[in-house]
């Protein structure tokens, strides 16, 4: 592998492998994307593509392992977003705890649309939460505790 080529790959792998603040984190985005950056770089070298799939999820994951987030930062990688969308599941459960509250979230089908995004919005400003109208497990709980205080 000419050197120009060695360089440029490390410095990929060192910088696309800062996704997350814990260790491992680092060392699983730094792996992932150090095995696409290489599988490229083994397709315009000399090496096959497996040769630099390899050396790329080795120098990527050893990166992103032994260095931090003060070092390098790029987020939380996106498997720990802690924004990630609802599943159906919590919004139908927001949905079921909204009509027993009185709002109106529209059908309970598990499907957030405008009208269930709307009542989740005035029920966090009712209940002084941050109103960003989304639908989580913990909107679900703060719900449903909200039925239990109610019917004691």
């Amino acid at each position: 592998m000419p050197r120009s080529a060695l360089a440029l790959f490390l410095c990929a792998a060192l910088v696309l492998s800062a996704c997350g603040s814990s260790t491992g984190d680092r060392a699983a985005s730094g792996a992932g994307i150090g095995a696409g950056v290489g599988a490229v770089v083994g397709a315009v070298t000399g090496l096959s593509i497996l040769q630099g799939v390899l050396l790329g999820a080795a120098a990527g994951g050893l990166t992103g392992a032994l260095t931090d987030e003060d070092f390098i930062n790029l987020g939380d990688p996106i498997w720990a977003s802690k924004d990630k969308p609802a599943n159906a599941s919590a919004v139908a459960r927001v949905q079921a705890g909204l009509t027993k509250l009185g709002y109106d979230p529209g059908p309970i089908d598990g499907v957030q649309g405008s009208v269930t995004t709307a009542a989740i919005k005035a029920y966090q400003r009712d209940n002084g939460l941050q109103e960003d109208g989304q639908a989580t497990l913990e909107l679900a709980s703060h719900i449903e505790r909200k039925i239990e205080t109610a019917q004691n």
